[in-house]
């Protein structure tokens, strides 16, 4: 796992890089969810790559919270889906690379998501069709937990559950914030497992930037008959010690003092990390 964590803390780098270029973007939740991402795609988890992208047999990736793009495109970029050369341009007017994902001009994204709760209801589809195609790939999604406040996504619970998707895995970036605080204060989703238990998931729970845990769950899901929600952990703005557990970083930029120690402090631990 060495190499995965540093892989997870060069994304890191990544995603300030690409906040700090546009002065703008989603650093909060893009950082409690890179450790996931780091795993479905490095971690020999995801069946896709650049040259199988358009294979029908291939697993998907849906990024429900599709604001997380700072996540997702340095992601892609490290995986070969797209130019690294492009992330310096994100969201610019010029750029192909808009601030929520974007499936008909970004190569790897299926999916174009950002409006919340949608994300969730393309996954189940997804993995309807596999069955209708006799196709044996599998559907990933990430949703967070503020978009749990969307009645859609319990409409595709409610479906999932139903149609017994064992082929759809969902993680939940449970990192307790929205842009206006608290989830709990303002409109709770929990308690969040026992509700996707009770519409008939698999559901299990763990520390979201534990990579061996990720990859455990990972591994005991897909049983039979049953979606599985993975309940996972987080902290907002993980990794960076002023942002974590802060909502003002759900889309606020750091003043360029800030963002030199968060610099600092993500290549004191890629600086450890290669020893």
């Amino acid at each position: 796992m060495m190499k995965l964590q540093q892989r997870a803390w060069e994304l890191r780098r990544s995603i300030l890089e690409m906040v700090q270029a546009s002065q703008s973007g989603h650093l909060g939740g893009s950082l409690s969810a890179i450790d996931i991402l780091t795993v479905l795609y490095f971690g020999g988890v995801l069946q896709v790559t650049p040259e199988t992208q358009d294979d029908p047999r291939r697993d998907r990736f849906v990024m429900s919270k599709g604001h997380a793009t700072p996540a997702l495109y340095s992601t892609l970029a490290a995986r070969g889906f797209i130019d690294r050369g492009q992330l310096a341009g994100w969201r610019g007017l010029e750029s192909n690379l808009s601030g929520h994902a974007e499936m008909t001009k970004i190569p790897g994204v299926e999916m174009s998501t950002g409006s919340l709760g949608q994300g969730l209801s393309v996954a189940v589809g997804m993995a309807l069709a596999a069955r209708v195609d006799k196709l044996d790939y599998r559907v990933f999604a990430l949703v967070g937990d503020g978009e749990l406040q969307e009645g859609q996504i319990w409409e595709a619970a409610m479906a999932a559950g139903h149609y017994g998707v064992s082929n759809l895995v969902m993680f939940v970036d449970n990192n307790d914030l929205q842009i206006d605080g608290c989830i709990a204060d303002v409109l709770s989703p929990y308690p969040i497992g026992t509700k996707f238990a009770a519409f008939g998931w698999q559901v299990i729970e763990i520390d979201g930037h534990d990579l061996d845990a990720i990859a455990a769950a990972i591994d005991a899901a897909g049983v039979e008959g049953r979606p599985t929600a993975i309940v996972a952990k987080t902290v907002k703005g993980k990794g960076i010690s002023y942002m974590e557990n802060v909502a003002a970083y759900h889309g606020s930029v750091p003043t360029p003092e800030l963002f030199a120690v968060a610099f600092s402090e993500v290549d004191a631990h890629l600086k450890e990390n290669d020893r």
